[in-house]
């Protein structure tokens, strides 16, 4: 529940063209800030940081405080300041030291920089998560009638599907989440519906990856109020989302192989690629892309065989 109140806190109010926010959101960003840093603090031995390790019994699991500044080349007052939250003002090379002495990767640095943006004072005014996709967009998806494909935005709804895509995902459109509301979720799907088990081969891999890239995207919106609500929703509800959740992993989401288990085609390892739409925020078009004449490729013909040809808009209700 923690969680949950510290996410729901980072909603800016915006004031003509910047975001401010409040005494209370800025201290539940500093807690988000402090606990991003710590449990990346926390992931990493004096060993990997290639520290000398004396005797004794540590306290701590990874890094002390003052080991990572020693390894940031800043003072240990001022790394306690950033872990404490205070990021606002801190400049490129402070973070980029930063990054350096807790070995984030990409999707973690970028967090990062998240983090440090939101927590100035004041910014530039978020742009807002589409929630339509444009006719083109839908005419590309209609092109597209040997690969399934849709389009998601970041808090993972489905906004669009080709036939083929809509096929293989016939679980989670058939879904009894959303036969009272919508639009289809697959966070919400795979977290709340039982039968994303069956559907999804590697269950535990597919939840730790869709917290991260939630986790990552809510680093990039913290603005947006029906993403925090998806995520208290998913929290309170599922002790496996909210047990991901307090990890504060991130990750990316552009391409990589999903196994599914279809129930009219059976398994299938499908190699993906996500792609951002840059005209339009917050989209991605996703679409999978089997080998030629891999059991996969002949799977999916007989499946658009079955589904036809056309896109399928899904309307709210759907």
């Amino acid at each position: 529940m923690r969680a949950v109140r510290v996410l729901a806190r980072w909603r800016a109010r915006s004031t003509g063209g910047a975001v401010t926010m409040d005494a209370s959101q800025k201290k539940s960003l500093a807690a988000e800030v402090r606990e991003f840093l710590s449990t990346r603090r926390a992931r990493i031995t004096p060993q990997q940081a290639g520290l000398p390790v004396y005797g004794g019994q540590r306290r701590v699991p990874g890094l002390r405080r003052e080991e990572v500044a020693l390894l940031a080349g800043m003072s240990v007052d001022y790394y306690v300041r950033l872990e404490r939250g205070n990021l606002g003002g801190a400049s490129d090379a402070v973070l980029e030291a930063l990054a350096h002495a807790l070995q984030l990767d990409e999707a973690e640095r970028t967090h990062l920089y998240d983090l440090a943006r939101a927590s100035g004072v004041s910014g530039r005014r978020p742009t807002a998560t589409m929630t339509q996709v444009r006719p083109t967009i839908v005419r590309l998806l209609d092109s597209m009638t040997d690969v399934p494909a849709y389009v998601r935005n970041r808090r993972f709804d489905v906004l669009a599907a080709n036939a083929l895509g809509r096929a293989l995902y016939a679980p989670v459109f058939d879904s009894p989440l959303f036969a009272q509301r919508g639009p289809v979720n697959t966070a919400r799907f795979l977290f709340l519906d039982p039968a994303a088990q069956n559907f999804w081969v590697d269950w535990d891999k597919g939840a730790d990856d869709s917290v991260a890239f939630l986790r990552t995207e809510a680093g990039r919106a913290l603005h947006d109020k029906a993403l925090t609500d998806l995520i208290g929703e998913l929290t309170t509800k599922s002790e496996e989302f909210a047990r991901r959740w307090a990890r504060h992993d991130v990750k990316f989401h552009r391409s990589g192989l999903k196994r599914l288990r279809h129930p009219l085609i059976g398994e299938l390892a499908l190699p993906y690629e996500a792609m951002e739409l840059p005209a339009d925020p917050g989209l991605r078009l996703n679409f999978y892309t089997p080998e030629p004449d891999s059991p996969e490729r002949q799977a999916l013909g007989l499946l658009a065989s079955w589904a036809g040809t056309g896109t399928v808009v899904p309307s709210r209700n759907d």
